[in-house]
């Protein structure tokens, strides 16, 4: 065996080592690009279910806020009607003793004087009768239930 034989299988080895080295290289590059590619399809992912639960959270937010905000706007209405209520049977009621004063006047020849104020949370009526020589003042505060 001479020197000629020894490089051969020298130059040899040295093609069979280039090659697998290249060969690790292609296979580690080829891994690389994938683990890339499926870090980038998780971060998409990731991305687009943070998107889905904000959505998802606004709009349960959006619904609560319509029903909180639907049930405000009943209790005012529900309110705002009993105060009408109460507000229409005093007028009724300020109304029937008007009437019945002024029949009452005309039928004994007395005299009726007195308003009525109507403030924000209460109702003021002040009535002087005559009568001949009697004389009776009434004056009486009636609070409103109106909630602030």
């Amino acid at each position: 065996m001479g020197p000629k034989e020894k490089t051969i299988m020298t130059e040899k080895s040295a093609v069979v080592f280039i090659q697998a080295w290249w060969r690790g290289t292609l296979v580690r590059r080829t891994l690389l690009h994938a683990a890339l590619r499926a870090w980038i399809i998780q971060c998409w992912w990731r991305r687009m279910l943070t998107k889905l639960l904000n959505k998802r959270r606004r709009a349960a937010l959006e619904l609560y806020a319509r029903q909180e905000w639907a049930a405000v706007r009943l209790q005012s209405w529900v309110r705002t009607w009993h105060i009408r209520q109460r507000y229409c049977r005093l007028l009724n009621a300020v109304r029937i003793i008007q009437v019945y004063w002024r029949w009452h006047s005309c039928h004994s020849r007395g005299l009726i004087q007195g308003h009525y104020e109507l403030k924000e949370n209460h109702l003021d009526i002040q009535l002087e009768i005559s009568l001949g020589s009697q004389a009776c003042k009434v004056q009486q505060c009636i609070p409103l239930p109106i909630k602030e």
